[in-house]
Order: structure tokens, then C-alpha cells, then sequence
């Protein structure tokens, strides 16, 4: 089972659901971003429940590097995909790109 997030305007998750799986086609429907999207009325992505710190947990590839939860931002700039990432903990904190985590400030 897939989950898809679902964006506000500024790329905030708002809401989460599961979903049919990316391969599985139903009565001629193959995008479910597009599907989901167009029957919410707004901008859904696909998140995968496996993968943290662009990670999979499990045999598999990792997918937009976190799962999306409410209150997340999609950031299309991410790798290929674009990766959701968590509220920034802390005004100091610096996003590992590579990752799609925060990183607490250093102390030099």
C-alpha cells in the first residue's frame, strides 16, 4: 500500500492517505498523484513509509527522503523527486541536504 501527502500553497502537508500503489492500474488510472490530486482538489505527492534520512528500511530504493507527515514542507529541490522534510527544530540548525535531515548548530 502506498501513502500520499496532500500540499497546502506553501508545499505544507495537510493531510495523509493511503493509497494504490504507484504500479497498480485501475480502470485506466497509473498516476495517483494526479488521481488523488484532482479528487482533493489540491497537490498530492507520493511518500514512501520506509524511508528516513533518505534511507529505505527495507529491501528497496529510498523515497523523497522522509516519509511525509502533517506538517512537513515538500521541497521540490531535493534529488530527483523532491523530499519531504520536518519542521526545523531550532532557529540554529542546518538542513543535510544529502540526508533531508536537520543537524544541530556546532559549537567551534
Amino acid at each position: 500500500m502506498a501513502h500520499y501527502c496532500f500540499l497546502d500553497a506553501n508545499n505544507i502537508v495537510t493531510a495523509i492517505i493511503p493509497g494504490q500503489n504507484e504500479n497498480t492500474v485501475v480502470g485506466g488510472i497509473s498516476d495517483w498523484e494526479a488521481y488523488y490530486g484532482e479528487k482533493w482538489g489540491a497537490v498530492c505527492k507520493r511518500t514512501s513509509f520506509n524511508t528516513h534520512g533518505n534511507q529505505h528500511t527495507g529491501p528497496g530504493e529510498p523515497f523523497r527522503y522522509n516519509y511525509g507527515e502533517i506538517g512537513y514542507t515538500f521541497d521540490p529541490t531535493l534529488g530527483d523527486d523532491g523530499g519531504f522534510i520536518a519542521p526545523k527544530p531550532g532557529p540554529n540548525f542546518i538542513l543535510n541536504r544529502d540526508t533531508g535531515l536537520w543537524e544541530p548548530p556546532f559549537d567551534e
